[in-house]
């Protein structure tokens, strides 16, 4: 199994619970995991999985490899039902929510280094797992998944940190497949602190010069202050959201490898509370976390599982970061 893209799947009916659980064993194998952590991954995947059957009339499953410090699993749940009507009850240890065996959310949170879950009435969940590591610091967290049919995913991105300062690059390769894949993580890997936005991004074009070229912006973020610069090429949207409402931020036209100008940095803000939302366009436009009661205060990858549940286009690789101030 390649650990470097993650595992998606779909879970309509109990025919779909198994395969989830052998992915995550797989998965836990590759990485080494003992025989404790191991069942827990298989318990916590096949409690969410019964649960999008019973309550949610299916929905999917993502298992990621997550690579900061010792390397672990992230599982995130999604589904379009009706939403957890007594999310306190359902959280106690040892109610399953799902018939399952017997475990619940209380223990899926006891048997994860962090659990976060978003979920409003007609709205459906999304319950995130991590396995091994807790919420990222600072909290910047994203996800690319390949599109439908694909098994390299032409979306990449990354971060670094380099005390306060807080360089996020997301890259779109062109097309998809192995080949927009290979530009994209050929990008991903010229990420560095000390780089500005547009000496990253100039760094970044003469590196795609032997592919096929992609798009791709860059967040340079100061935590303490909130100064935010940002330099895009292409098709990536990003977006500062505060108090409900958005703030476009500035791409300029170009394929990075290929015809670009000078790219052009912009100065932004980034309050305390505030989001940054970076994504490639296999999300569609029109998204408003206003609609999503309490989603600032959630896990950045959680928000973005939402985001992605909602406005997938479907018939691209699709990719979105979340930074929260």
């Amino acid at each position: 199994m390649a650990l470097t893209t993650p595992v998606r799947l779909r879970v309509d009916d109990p025919s779909g619970v198994a395969p989830v659980r052998r992915a995550v064993e797989e998965i836990a194998d590759a990485l080494g995991l003992d025989e404790v952590r191991r069942g827990e991954a298989s318990i916590v995947v096949t409690e969410l999985a019964t649960n999008l059957i019973r309550h949610a009339r299916g929905g999917e499953i993502v298992l990621r490899i997550n690579r900061v410090g010792d390397a672990s699993i992230d599982v995130i749940a999604t589904d379009r039902g009706p939403g957890i009507p007594n999310f306190a009850r359902a959280r106690g240890d040892g109610f399953s929510t799902g018939g399952g065996p017997g475990n619940g959310l209380g223990a899926i949170g006891r048997m994860s280094a962090a659990m976060d879950v978003h979920s409003g009435a007609g709205q459906g969940a999304v319950v995130l797992a991590r396995l091994g590591t807790p919420e990222p610091e600072p909290p910047v967290d994203g996800i690319a998944l390949a599109m439908e049919g694909e098994t390299s995913c032409g979306d990449a991105w990354g971060h670094v940190v380099d005390g306060e300062q807080v360089t996020i690059l997301l890259m779109d390769g062109l097309g998809h497949g192995d080949d927009a894949a290979t530009a994209a993580n050929a990008a991903v890997r010229e990420l560095r602190p000390g780089l500005d936005p547009n000496g990253l991004l100039m760094r970044i074009h003469g590196a795609l010069r032997a592919t096929r070229g992609a798009a791709g912006a860059v967040a340079y973020w100061n935590r303490r202050t909130g100064a935010l610069q940002y330099a895009g090429i292409g098709n990536i949207a990003a977006s500062i959201v505060v108090a409900g409402e958005s703030r476009s931020l500035v791409s300029m036209p170009g394929i990075l490898g290929h015809g670009i100008q000078r790219p052009r940095v912009f100065d932004y803000e980034l309050p305390p509370g505030g989001l940054l939302v970076m994504h490639s366009d296999g999300l569609r436009s029109g998204w408003d976390l206003a609609a999503y009661p309490g989603i600032v205060r959630r896990d950045p990858l959680a928000t973005a599982a939402v985001l992605i549940r909602d406005f997938e286009r479907g018939r691209d690789d699709v990719s979105v970061v979340v930074a929260r101030a």
